[in-house]
């Protein structure tokens, strides 16, 4: 047997140990363990997963019954007897089902049913989820939430929200920003969406960033309090050790914009997501200077004054813009 062979297997005996009730902290440890020792561990795991869950909805489906609620977690091997092979059987299974109905096994879309919740340019949002966790919402940001039995998750639409997560055992938190994938237990982060690239900054605990296609994690990076992760295509920086920097990054929650030496073109951009009225940085020299403090994001007055006061920039204001030259 191949070694993708084996990985196979073994995780045919993972996802067959779904059923079991009494899951354990120490079983999900040494499930993780099993997962962290090769990416072909991983891939094959979370392949066989979907595609088991993928063969009870075709099933549930083609008996016109809902589809049914999420599985609980995995038991370990040691504890069940399952024969050599059955990753074939389970293939198989699922090759009659995709010849039954093969638009079933299409990846699932983020299009689910759900609570939605939204904010305008300049406003935030705190919301008290019925699991006892919050989330938090940055200016011009929209996220919809869906609280299982077994899985509790949240789709970040656009912007920027903060969560204080609930501790559940057996309950993970999962949050979808783009194709990324925040999973944790029970912590204090924040989530970012800028186009493609997304910001994870973490204020307490432990969560796992999943690069994720079709449906599946390819790459994963863990990062604990203190840490900022940011990922754009197949790229994770992990900057350890931040704490000043996650601080700064969550100042929005405040009320507050924190820059540490940033460029102009880079806090123009961070105030024009606050304001409806725009900061427009006229040439490149102005774009270039650096500043570093901490600034309300709704007085756009009193930083056109510092720039023009303290560094001497030129300021030409319009109902919608303010131009910025040197």
């Amino acid at each position: 047997m191949s070694r993708a062979e084996q990985a196979a297997d073994q995780a045919a005996r993972w996802v067959l140990a779904q059923e079991e009730e009494n899951w354990s902290e120490a079983d999900q440890a040494e499930f993780e363990d099993w997962l962290a020792e090769s990416d072909g561990n991983r891939t094959a795991y979370l392949r066989l997963r979907h595609s088991w869950r993928e063969a009870d909805r075709i099933s549930a489906q083609s008996r016109n019954h809902p589809e049914p609620v999420e599985r609980g977690e995995y038991r370990p091997p040691s504890r069940w007897y399952v024969p050599v092979g059955i990753a074939a059987s389970i293939a198989l299974a699922l090759a009659g089902a995709y010849l039954y109905r093969p638009e079933l096994l299409q990846p699932a879309t983020e299009q689910v049913v759900g609570d939605s919740y939204a904010t305008p340019v300049g406003g935030r949002k705190i919301v008290a989820l019925s699991d006892g966790s919050k989330v938090e919402l940055n200016t011009a940001s929209s996220v919809r939430t869906v609280l299982l039995p077994k899985k509790r998750e949240v789709w970040l639409d656009r912007g920027e929200a903060y969560f204080e997560v609930a501790h559940k055992d057996g309950q993970p938190f999962i949050v979808h920003a783009g194709n990324r994938q925040i999973t944790v237990l029970g912590t204090k982060f924040s989530v970012r969406r800028d186009g493609d690239a997304v910001t994870v900054s973490v204020l307490e605990g432990r969560v796992r960033v999943d690069e994720v296609e079709q449906g599946l994690a390819v790459r994963s990076s863990v990062i604990v309090g203190g840490d900022i992760a940011i990922a754009r295509g197949p790229a994770t920086l992990v900057a350890s050790r931040s704490e000043q920097k996650v601080e700064d990054a969550l100042a929005w929650r405040k009320g507050m914009l924190s820059f540490d030496q940033s460029n102009l073109g880079e806090i123009a951009a961070e105030f024009n997501r606050y304001n409806t009225r725009k900061i427009v940085i006229a040439d490149p020299q102005a774009a270039g200077l650096r500043i570093g403090g901490m600034f309300p994001s709704d007085d756009l007055d009193a930083f056109v004054r510092l720039l023009r006061d303290a560094y001497g920039l030129k300021v030409e204001e319009t109902p919608s813009a303010i131009r910025i030259g040197s």
